[in-house]
C-alpha cells in the first residue's frame, strides 16, 4: 500500500514555500462530481498537499472519507483529512484513527471542532474529548507516525477568555505532539507576524502556515470573520462596498488583496500558505497565475 509522506518532512526540506488548498465535502453525489472537476483543474498548480474538512454532528463525515480517497487515489494529491472531537467518544476516535491510518493517510488536521449547527457552545460527547490537545495526544498514542496539523488563531479564538489563554492552549497542542500550525484567515499581514512572534516567545517552534481566504463576496466574508473572530481591513471593506453587486469586480478585488498578502508573506519568511478556496478553482488558479508572473 502507498503511504503519504508526512507534511512535516516538506517543511524540513524547505525546497520552496509550501502551497496547500482546503476542500470541504459536498452534500450529495452531484457535488462530489463538481468537486472532482475543480480538483482536476487545480492539479496544474501542483499543491504540496490538500486538506478536507470534517462536518460537525455527522453531516459530512462519510463524505470526508470519500473525498479524501478520491483526491488521493484518483488525482494523486497528498491529502490531510480533518478530524474533530465533535460527537465522538474516545472509542469512536480510536476507530477513526485506525481507519485513517489503515487507508494509508499519514497526515491529519486535528481540531476540537465547532458546535453542531444550532448549538451555542461546545459540549463533549459522552466519554469524548473537550480539547484539541487531547485529540492530538489520542492520535499520537494510537499511531505515533501520524503527522498532525492544528489550528491557530492570530486574533484569538472567539471562545478564549484572553489572548494569553488562547496561546497557552495552542502550546498545549504542540507540546502534545502537533507538527505544524495552520492559522485561521486574516487580512492584515502584521496580524500574522505578531502572532508568530508571540508563539516563538512562548516556546512554540513548529512551522506556522498562514491561512488565506480570497474574498468572493462582502456579505460572505463578513459572516466568516464574524464566526472566527478575524478582522476585515477597513481599506478592503471600502473597496468591496464600492464594487457593489458586481461579483466579477468583487472577486477581482479579493484575488488582488490575497495576492498582495501572499507575496509579502513569502518575502518576509512565511513557510508557505494555505488557501481556503471554498471549492472554487477560479481564485486559486488566478492566485497561482499572479504569483508566477
Amino acid at each position: 500500500m502507498f503511504f503519504d509522506r508526512p507534511i512535516a518532512a516538506f517543511f524540513r526540506e524547505k525546497a520552496h514555500p509550501l502551497r496547500s488548498l482546503e476542500f470541504f465535502p459536498p452534500k450529495d453525489d452531484a457535488g462530489v462530481e463538481a468537486l472532482q472537476a475543480t480538483a482536476e483543474a487545480l492539479r496544474r498548480i501542483q499543491p504540496d498537499f490538500v486538506s478536507v474538512t470534517y462536518g460537525a454532528g455527522g453531516s459530512t463525515r462519510e463524505r470526508t472519507a470519500q473525498v479524501s480517497r478520491l483526491l488521493r487515489e484518483e488525482l494523486g494529491f497528498t491529502v490531510m483529512p480533518h478530524l474533530t472531537c465533535v460527537g465522538h467518544s474516545r472509542a469512536e476516535l480510536h476507530d477513526l484513527a485506525d481507519r485513517i491510518h489503515a487507508g494509508g493517510f499519514r497526515n491529519v488536521m486535528t481540531l476540537r471542532g465547532d458546535p453542531p449547527k444550532g448549538a451555542t457552545e461546545f459540549k463533549p460527547a459522552p466519554d469524548g474529548l473537550r480539547y484539541a490537545a487531547e485529540l492530538v495526544t489520542l492520535l499520537k498514542s494510537r499511531h505515533a507516525d501520524l503527522c498532525l496539523g492544528v489550528g491557530g488563531y492570530p486574533e484569538k479564538h472567539p471562545e478564549a477568555p484572553s489572548a494569553e489563554a488562547d496561546l497557552a492552549n495552542l502550546k498545549a497542542k504542540v507540546d502534545a505532539g502537533a507538527d505544524f500550525i495552520i492559522t485561521q484567515l486574516f487580512f492584515d499581514n502584521d496580524v500574522y507576524f505578531r502572532f508568530v512572534d508571540r508563539c516563538r516567545a512562548a516556546g512554540i517552534t513548529v512551522p506556522i502556515v498562514p491561512g488565506i481566504m480570497p474574498v468572493l463576496s462582502l456579505k460572505q466574508i463578513q459572516r466568516f470573520t464574524g464566526m472566527c473572530g478575524a478582522t476585515l481591513s477597513a481599506k478592503l471593506i471600502k473597496r468591496l462596498e464600492a464594487a457593489g453587486d458586481h461579483t466579477d469586480i468583487v472577486e477581482t478585488i479579493g484575488i488582488d488583496w490575497a495576492l498582495q498578502q501572499i507575496r509579502a508573506l513569502i518575502a518576509e519568511g512565511a513557510p508557505g500558505y494555505h488557501l481556503y478556496i471554498l471549492n472554487r478553482a477560479k481564485s486559486a488558479l488566478a492566485l497561482a497565475a499572479g504569483l508566477a508572473a
